[in-house]
């Protein structure tokens, strides 16, 4: 069992579960998994200190990006070394070597997770950019602008679309994967709808002097 620190301010697992945004069950898994060894008051109550807390920390956002329990276990059971003068036995070469191919393994995992968050980042701003495109044409339509001023107004902004829906995208802007067949038909739909919102035209009555007795 580990000493208290009289210099370090010490919590309760309920206040440490408050601040992490957990349950004291989990921060009491993690102990019982060896991940955490907190200090115990005179009535054998938890206590966390902050290099506690920011252990639970890595361990929970290593959680979210989907590291297993068996994985955070391996790396974070690894002691770092303590000074020479603690007189603390060093890590062997071996040791050390496997903790290093451990770190180097987590920190692939992490690279491939980070360039994946970016492509679909990259997605999401994209398709954020043509939906805004359309909303401002929507808005064109509803406010009585013609169909063929919207529709110029809006290539302008976003490219030119094509008969069969694709968009070809200005000469300024680098290529994109994405399909924009969908804008189109949205566009269709949404000139239907206005269509069907507006009163249909009735002709007038034609009298003998508009040639309704020929």
């Amino acid at each position: 069992m580990r000493a208290a620190d009289p210099r370090c301010a010490l919590v309760t697992v309920s206040e440490a579960a408050t601040r992490l945004g957990v349950t004291p069950r989990t921060l009491k898994y993690y102990e019982e998994l060896g991940l955490a060894t907190p200090t115990r008051s005179k009535g054998r109550y938890r206590l966390y200190e902050q290099a506690d807390l920011d252990r639970f920390a890595r361990i929970l956002r290593m959680r979210s990006l989907g590291f297993s329990l068996t994985a955070i276990t391996e790396l974070l059971k690894l002691p770092f070394e303590a000074p020479a003068d603690a007189g603390r036995p060093r890590l062997s070469p071996a040791a050390l070597a496997a903790w290093r191919a451990s770190l180097a393994m987590q920190l692939d995992i992490l690279d491939r997770r980070v360039a994946h968050a970016r492509n679909e980042l990259k997605a999401a701003q994209a398709l954020r950019t043509q939906l805004q495109h359309d909303l401002a044409y929507v808005d064109q339509r509803l406010a009585g602008a013609p169909v063929d001023v919207a529709l110029q107004r809006r290539n302008a902004r976003g490219g030119v679309h094509e008969r069969d829906g694709t968009k070809t995208a200005p000469a300024s802007e680098t290529a994109s994967s994405i399909n924009t067949g969908h804008q189109s038909r949205a566009i269709r739909d949404a000139d239907a709808a206005l269509a069907r919102q507006r009163p249909v035209p009735r002709p007038a009555p034609r009298g003998p002097g508009h040639g309704g007795n020929r």
